[in-house]
């Protein structure tokens, strides 16, 4: 298998884009076929691998984790000196630790968004903060405001299994596979803030451990 890494590869974007059609990542392809890595079991049958899901948590307990992660991710905005805000998160990537803040939570937003019609497009989460949000207090601000919006969503569920089918870039995807993706997913940028936070020598406030993250498929590697 050979990895390409398409941010610092320009080979590899042309690639994607001039073979398969594709602008977004990660992609597992072989031949003239490809899945793509958003959802894990059509990856992993792809792939010949095990099929993920046996085990996978309920919409509750999806949502409790959620409330954890959303919860971790406004501490950690609030912990950047705002001289470091808009420094780069790694050096050879673009995205500012600003912009990643705000991603943990607008992946969250995007869902409710599509839960009431929108497509989760490729494009869906990955806004740039508005201009006035320069600070992490600012995005924590943006953090509580959008759970708020989850937890009156999740009151006024009639019906908690989340069986709704979504309409996104990868195909329609039944609602209790989305919510899985958008926890995991903005817990996966949380682990990112915290090695961010630590390599400036900042004691995260209430790091997330492994064991915050039982039962989600979440990443090995960081970053890539």
């Amino acid at each position: 298998m050979v990895v390409i890494d398409v941010l610092n590869d320009a080979g590899g974007r042309e690639l994607l884009l001039n073979k398969y059609g594709l602008r977004k990542v990660p992609v597992l392809a072989k031949g003239d076929k490809y899945a793509f890595g958003q959802m894990l079991d059509p990856f992993a049958k792809f792939a010949g691998l095990p099929m993920p899901g046996a085990d996978r948590l309920s919409p509750a307990q999806l949502y409790q984790k959620y409330e954890m992660i959303f919860a971790a991710g406004q501490r950690y905005a609030r912990q950047f000196p705002p001289d470091k805000f808009l420094e780069r998160v790694i050096p050879h990537r673009e995205r500012l630790i600003r912009t990643l803040c705000y991603h943990v939570f607008r992946i969250g937003e995007s869902f409710l968004e599509t839960w009431d019609g929108a497509e989760y497009s490729v494009t869906i989460a990955d806004n740039e903060p508005p201009e006035d949000m320069l600070s992490g207090d600012d995005v924590a601000r943006y953090g509580a405001a959008v759970w708020q919006r989850f937890e009156a969503w999740w009151r006024g569920l009639d019906d908690r299994s989340l069986s709704r089918v979504l309409k996104t870039y990868y195909g329609d995807t039944v609602a209790h596979k989305v919510f899985e993706r958008v926890t995991w997913h903005s817990g996966q940028h949380c682990r990112q803030l915290i090695a961010v936070l630590e390599r400036m020598e900042i004691k995260p406030d209430g790091a997330l451990t492994p064991a915050d993250f039982a039962g989600l498929p979440m990443p090995e590697r960081l970053w890539e």
